[in-house]
C-alpha cells in the first residue's frame, strides 16, 4: 500500500507540473516573420485594363509550411531554429506578389481567389527554392517558376523561371529573413516587368 500511494503521489505531481508548463512556463514562443511587397518604378510602363488573378503557389512539402529553410549543403535541408513565417510560405508569396502587381498600377485589377474579379489572366507560380544557402558564403536564394494562363481559353501564354539571390549580412533570424526578403523583391520586380507586355 505504501508503494502504491507513493507511485500515485508521484504521478499526481508530474501531472500538476506538466499542467503548469502548458499554462504558463512553456517553451519560448517562436520569432515570427513576414515578407514585404515592393513598389515597382512608375516610369512609362505599358498599362492595361485587363484583370489578373494571382493563384496560391505550389511547392514541395519542405517549402509548404511556416518553417524557414536553411541549406548547409546542396543536398541537405534544415529549418531555422526559434523562427517561423507568419503563415505558410506559399500564402505569403501569393499575398506579396499580388500586392507588388497592384502597386505597379499597370493592370486593371489584381486579386486572389474570392476577390470577385472578372479574370482575364491567372499568374501560376511554383516555388522551386526559398532558402538561405550556407555553402560557399551565406546567401538567400529564391527560384519561382511562373506561368501566365489565359483564363478565357485555358492556354498558357508564357512561362519562365525567375532566380534571384541576395547576400546575408550577419547571423541569426533577422539577417536570414532580410536576405530572403531582398531576394524575393528582385524576383517580384522581374516578374512584374515580364508580365507587363504579355497582358
Amino acid at each position: 500500500m505504501r508503494v502504491g500511494r507513493f507511485a500515485f503521489g508521484a504521478l499526481a505531481c508530474v501531472l500538476v507540473l506538466s499542467g503548469c508548463a502548458v499554462l504558463g512556463g512553456g517553451s519560448k514562443p517562436l520569432d515570427t516573420f513576414e515578407l514585404t511587397a515592393v513598389s515597382p518604378a512608375a516610369g512609362h510602363a505599358r498599362t492595361t485594363r485587363r484583370q489578373v488573378l494571382v493563384a496560391e503557389p505550389t511547392a514541395l512539402k519542405a517549402l509548404d509550411s511556416e518553417s524557414i529553410v536553411v541549406k548547409p549543403s546542396a543536398k541537405s535541408i534544415q529549418y531555422l531554429g526559434g523562427a517561423q513565417w507568419a503563415d505558410r510560405l506559399p500564402r505569403i508569396v501569393q499575398a506579396r506578389l499580388a500586392e507588388t502587381l497592384q502597386r505597379s498600377g499597370r493592370f486593371g485589377g489584381v486579386g486572389r481567389p474570392g476577390d470577385g474579379l472578372a479574370i482575364d489572366y491567372q499568374v501560376l507560380t511554383d516555388i522551386r527554392s526559398f532558402e538561405v544557402r550556407l555553402d560557399g558564403g551565406n546567401r538567400a536564394e529564391v527560384q519561382l517558376f511562373v506561368q501566365l494562363l489565359n483564363d478565357r481559353n485555358g492556354v498558357v501564354r508564357a512561362s519562365r523561371l525567375f532566380t534571384a539571390a541576395a547576400p546575408v549580412s550577419g547571423e541569426g533570424a533577422d539577417a536570414f529573413v532580410a536576405g530572403l526578403d531582398s531576394a524575393f523583391h528582385k524576383a517580384a520586380l522581374e516578374i512584374v516587368d515580364w508580365l507587363t507586355p504579355l497582358i
